[in-house]
């Protein structure tokens, strides 16, 4: 004789989950993280062309600095950029650890140190520029 098949519960399904920025933070923490796999990249490419000689060194800073008076974009896009996903995963990084010791769990919380990972790293990426940029002269 055939038995009646088990109700099983189901898993909660996407569909049932509001998004908060606690979910932004932790998707944005890992995509961090691959970013400064690849400025790590960029920081051997550096060190590589300083020990390359002065042409492979100029060949670098072409690329990554003022070209004949005019802005290079590409590399105040990538400094800036890497420097703020620097600044983020270390922000995030610092949630963590705290979470992992049992603090900010309580949904307002979670929420409020979550946004202030965007907030810390936009200020410090902000201020890193302006001190690089405005702070030699």
């Amino acid at each position: 004789m055939a038995s009646k098949p088990y109700a099983r519960p189901l898993s909660p399904h996407l569909g049932i989950w509001r998004w908060g920025p606690h979910m932004l933070v932790s998707i944005v923490h890992r995509a961090t993280g691959v970013a400064n796999s690849v400025g790590l990249g960029l920081l051997i490419w550096f060190l590589a062309s300083i020990a390359g000689g002065e042409k492979s060194y100029a060949r670098f800073v072409d690329v990554f600095t003022v070209d004949s008076g005019a802005l290079n974009v590409v590399g105040y896009v990538f400094g800036i950029g890497l420097t703020f996903t620097v600044f983020q995963h270390m922000a995030s990084g610092v949630r963590h650890l705290v979470l992992d010791v049992g603090a900010g769990y309580e949904l307002r919380k979670a929420k409020m140190s979550a946004m202030l990972t965007f907030v810390v790293s936009s200020l410090a990426t902000v201020a890193f520029w302006a001190w690089l940029l405005v702070g030699k002269h």
